[in-house]
């Protein structure tokens, strides 16, 4: 990975931005789903099972950080590279749903290549889903912060992950629509080395700041803290 930060597991970053024993899972309430019938897709599922230990690529629950509390989105690209189905779009969207409905800020951890290729086009409705319930979340008047880490690309980027009212960056992150490589194939051109780089995307005002891993926690807290209803 470009920014030589170990990727987190869901749970290790929950673990680390989570008020010790705060954390409460939502229940998914989601079961496997094969709209394609795709070949070997229900095999690749329970292989991300095994390996992670969760059921889809996405945890949702309530937590409080520094005593605030919120609905907390983690993503994990260990879960077939965090890519957003049927299901995780469900998940999002019901964390939002349920923060809106209690009036809470939701922060959301996005790690992911994008949209589920088993999927096909259910998987790209996941898009207008999630920016949809983001919509029902901000009428309200509620925070949204959205934490991009690496990489977040393609469907998740394009929706929810960058409709925020706060976009904050780990450093060097990958954050963009289409593969660096897939683009330099397109144009048949090198792109610069920030090319769709964290970095970057604060230069164009994209995101709102980039912060180091060891400050995350500090730093929404502070947000919640001012934005406190």
């Amino acid at each position: 990975m470009r920014n030589g930060l170990h990727r987190l597991s869901a749970l290790e970053r929950i673990g680390m931005i989570a008020d010790v024993d705060s954390f409460k899972e939502m229940s998914s309430g989601v079961n496997f789903y094969n709209p394609l019938k795709f070949d070997g897709y229900e095999e690749k599922i329970k292989l991300a099972e095994q390996k992670t230990g969760l059921k889809e690529a996405v945890v949702t629950g309530y937590c409080s950080i520094n005593a605030f509390p919120c609905v907390l989105i983690v993503m994990d690209s260990h879960f077939m590279m965090g890519s957003m189905g049927a299901a995780v779009g469900e998940m999002i969207y019901t964390a939002f749903e349920t923060a809106a409905h209690k009036k809470l800020p939701v922060i959301a951890f996005t790690a992911s290549g994008g949209a589920r290729m088993q999927e096909g086009v259910v998987s790209l409705a996941q898009m207008a889903k999630t920016a949809g319930a983001v919509k029902k979340h901000s009428d309200k008047g509620l925070l949204y912060i959205s934490v991009i880490t690496d990489p977040t690309l393609g469907g998740v980027s394009a929706s929810f992950a960058s409709l925020a009212d706060v976009i904050i960056a780990e450093p060097r992150a990958t954050y963009g629509f289409t593969g660096r490589r897939i683009i330099e194939e397109t144009i048949n051109k090198e792109l610069p080395e920030d090319f769709q780089s964290s970095e970057e995307a604060l230069k164009h005002g994209a995101i709102d700041m980039i912060v180091e891993r060891a400050l995350l926690k500090a730093t929404l807290g502070k947000i919640l803290k001012l934005h406190k209803r």
